[in-house]
Formats: structure tokens, sequence, C-alpha cells
């Protein structure tokens, strides 16, 4: 199911824990429960949709940017391999995530799972759903994108899995809770719009979330997390203007500037609701000077770190 864990390399200024980096910290305390990180390197899910592939090698990209991020004494993080992804095979290969993520989750871990195209979304879910953690409990889907991906087709895609997950939801007897920030009225057609409304999804569109709407992005999070027992959050990086994040399957016309965005993670990773999250549609072969890589890199770091403060007793 998983491959062999990477090796993970990145500058060495001392042995100290005062000079400790991603690539230090990554399985350093094997049994203690913290973040763990899950690679998803495919993208059938962005051919199928008609995007341009590269997002398979999207997990090794975000790696190497994390290698040299500094990290604090508190943050505990795991690197749990890469999910093997043959051929074809999406929904073998998503069947397979959900797995990687029960595990994780059944032990006590935060699971990020890095993408891949957005199909990774459908498979972080699964997990989500077999891990027992969601019985009796109200699940929020919250998705930072410039695209509701609520597409209908008659294959699984990059465009479908959150109307893949409002079938799961209303599998297990569930509410669907589906909230978008970031998207961009260009990119979603009359029908999209339509499907979201009749599925109850609220949604800030691109032109609301600059940074002068900050507070209300803030408020419009915070409302939806008071609403929820238990978060899930997924990111397409092409919810990012292509000036900052250029490597991805499907640029933007407009985007969500990186601060904001950063600032979001931070909320909701300092959230004990936060169960999981993922980041998708990394495309390495289309990104300049690493930008997108290292943007992803910052939002794991973010949401990592933000996890590790909320355990750590104030004044320390």
């Amino acid at each position: 199911m998983s491959t062999s864990v990477p090796c993970w390399t990145g500058r060495v200024d001392g042995s100290g824990p005062e000079h400790r980096r991603w690539h230090n910290a990554i399985n350093e305390s094997p049994g203690v429960t913290g973040v763990s990180l899950i690679g998803f390197p495919c993208d059938i899910g962005v051919r199928r949709n008609g995007g341009r592939p590269g997002a398979q090698a999207g997990p090794g990209a975000i790696r190497a940017a994390l290698g040299s991020f500094a990290i604090q004494r508190e943050a505990v993080v795991h690197d749990a391999g890469d999910v093997a992804v043959a051929g074809d095979a999406l929904e073998a290969a998503q069947d397979d995530l959900a797995e990687a993520v029960a595990e994780q989750l059944r032990g006590g871990n935060l699971p990020v799972v890095l993408g891949g195209g957005h199909e990774t979304a459908y498979g972080s879910y699964l997990g989500l759903a077999r891990s027992g953690l969601l019985d009796g409990r109200r699940l929020g889907v919250l998705n930072l994108d410039a695209h509701f991906d609520l597409r209908e087709a008659d294959r699984a895609s990059s465009g479908t899995p959150f109307r893949q997950i409002a079938v799961g939801e209303a599998g297990r007897g569930a509410e669907f809770t589906y909230a978008v920030i970031g998207i961009s009225q260009p990119s979603n057609t009359a029908a999209l719009f339509a499907t979201a409304s009749q599925l109850g999804v609220r949604h800030l569109q691109d032109l609301d979330c600059q940074e002068r709407h900050i507070e209300d992005v803030f408020e419009f999070v915070r409302a939806f997390i008071a609403d929820v027992d238990a978060l899930y959050l997924s990111i397409d990086l092409d919810v990012l203007p292509a000036a900052q994040a250029p490597g991805v399957s499907a640029p933007s016309t407009l985007g969500v500037p990186a601060g904001v965005v950063i600032e979001v993670c931070r909320l909701i990773g300092g959230d004990p609701k936060l169960a999981l999250a993922d980041i998708t549609e990394l495309n390495p072969a289309h990104d300049i000077d690493n930008r997108t890589a290292r943007i992803a890199a910052r939002l794991v770091h973010t949401i990592a770190t933000s996890a590790a403060d909320r355990s750590v007793p104030e004044g320390h």
C-alpha cells in the first residue's frame, strides 16, 4: 500500500535542538502522537478532468521544500511514506489512501496528506469515515479552492471529489456540511453554482477574500467551525494567485493572497476540531523558482506548528 519513507535532507547549522529543522524532526519521536504526513503521488484525476499532468510529483517537491524549514521543539512530525499509485487505477489508489489515513487517525495522529491532484480529497475523506472518528459527529469540510469540484461524471476525477463526499455523507445518514473559500466566478459554470446551492454549500468568492476582507474571512471560518464537531481542511493550491503559485494544474485568474491563506491555516490548525488536512494540485513541472512548492510547504508548516501550539500550556 505504501512505499518506504523518503529520505529527508536539509540545511545543518548545528546539532543542538535550537538548530532543529524539519529534516531533523521527522520521525525522531516514534510512538508520540503528532502530525503525520502521507504522500499521494497521483494525477490520474487531473488527467481525467482535462488538466495539465504533473501533480504526481507534488509530494516529493513539498518534502524537499520543507526539509530546511526551522521548526520548534514542541512539534512532533512523522512521515508515513507515499501511497503507491499504479497506472489508471485511481479508485484503488484512493482506497489505499483511505487505509493510510484511517491508520494514522486511529493512532491519534493528525494526518496531513500531500497530493497529488484534488482527487486526493475523496481518498482522504474515506479514511476519515473509516476511522470511526465521525461516529455520532457532524463533519465539516472546508475547501480553499477556486473551484467547487462538485462535478458529476462517469468516472471520478479531480473535479468530482466533493460531490462524491456528499454521497458518502448521505450514505452514513449525515448532512453534507461543505464550505469553499476562494471561488472564482469565471471558473465555475452556472450549473456548478446551482449544484452548490442545492447542496447548501457556503462559499466566499475570491473577490471577497482579499486582504482588506480578512476579518470577514475569519468570521466565515469561525462560524463554520462552530457549526461542526470535526473538521476536514482541503487546500487546492490554485486558490492562490498565479504569481504566487504558478506550479498548479490550473493557474488562478485572481486568487486569494498567500497571507490570507496562511492566516486561515493558522486559525484552523490551532483548533482542536481539526481532524485531517490535505494540500493538493502542486505541479512541479510548471513551477517557477520553487515558488509553489515553498508556499505549499509553508502551509504544511503552518498547520503543523499551529497544531503543536494548541497542546503547549499557556506561558511556556
